[in-house]
């Protein structure tokens, strides 16, 4: 299989969907994985399916490996660009570059799975080939990704998760099981960043520790809103006589319903920033309003002599 591409590996066409790619998976974990597989290279052939899909289910990874594909023999193409030397350096840990020391590590405290994306996936690249069956090991570790609101890493809450998970019956064969766990979601945590959750992952065979299981921070979209790191960039509709006269504005936003000080004559695409307003941490982020227009619609006919008013005024003026 190592001269096959990812593509070939999970046995999909190169313009699958998401989707199609994920059915794949998870029929190849049913007939390779290391604990029900009886072929003889299960490991191997795992650590490939693996690393094939951590690749393909990441829209960022699929463009840069369609990009080597397309031109293996540019710049990256011998390793896969900034990825690695083999796709088995992708079954380590998923792509996420999970760092201990940066994240909270919480083991059965509580979550909602509702908001999870995608399935269990990906292992800790532990290699089994040569392991005694009559001797315990570890299970693996598994990757998910979770969808929060910005407001969630503002004020920090807890989550009740309701999932489906791999646990080993009593005569050691893996079956599924729904779960609930309750998972902390950190105030300050952002997005790429993990949450551990200790012996949530792929249960040990003969009484082996089980793996962790890593979820990965992502923002849900919000019209209006952007967020970079730990910095938060709004766009906010005002009144054109907002703009002109300027003057204290209360105005929802992220880090709550906050006062600010419109310069007189500001202008379409002013930048308002609020230090320490971004996302909160030792050194917080900023948080950046940019001004729109929020022009009034007539309605009436006194809101149309209204504007002719001021049409005129203004007109009278450049003449003069």
């Amino acid at each position: 299989m190592a001269d096959k591409n990812f593509y070939e590996l999970l046995g999909v066409d190169k313009k699958a969907s998401t989707e199609d790619i994920t059915k794949a998976y998870r029929k190849l974990v049913r007939k390779f994985h290391p604990d029900v597989s009886k072929e003889k290279d299960a490991d191997t052939r795992m650590s490939e399916i693996n690393a094939a899909y951590e690749t393909l289910r990441d829209e960022t990874k699929r463009t840069e490996y369609d990009q080597m594909l397309a031109n293996p023999f540019g710049q990256g193409g011998a390793g896969f660009g900034q990825y690695g030397q083999s796709p088995n350096e992708f079954a380590g840990n998923g792509g996420f570059g999970f760092d201990p020391g940066q994240f909270s590590r919480f083991g059965g405290q509580g979550f909602d799975f509702s908001d999870l994306f995608g399935q269990f996936s990906g292992g800790n690249g532990r290699q089994h080939s040569r392991r005694d069956p009559n001797q315990p090991w570890p299970g693996e570790d598994q990757h998910a990704r979770l969808s929060i609101d910005i407001a969630a890493s503002y004020q920090g809450e807890e989550r009740l998760l309701s999932l489906v998970v791999p646990v080993r019956s009593a005569n050691g064969q893996l079956i599924e099981e729904a779960k609930q766990l309750k998972v902390k979601i950190p105030k300050g945590i952002r997005a790429g960043q993990q949450i551990r959750l200790s012996g949530q992952g792929m249960p040990g065979h003969n009484g082996g520790k089980a793996g962790d299981l890593f979820l990965e921070i992502q923002f849900t979209e919000q019209a209006g809103i952007q967020v970079n790191d730990r910095d938060v960039t709004q766009t906010i509709a005002v009144m054109p006589w907002e703009l002109v006269l300027g003057g204290p504005l209360m105005v929802n936003t992220p880090a709550g319903r906050l006062e600010v000080s419109i310069p007189a004559n500001s202008s379409p695409g002013k930048t308002l920033r609020l230090k320490g307003k971004g996302i909160p941490a030792k050194e917080a982020g900023d948080l950046y309003l940019v001004l729109t227009v929020d022009l009034p619609a007539l309605k009436s006919e006194a809101d149309k002599e209204a504007w002719q008013t001021l049409a005129d005024h203004f007109k009278s003026r450049a003449n003069h």
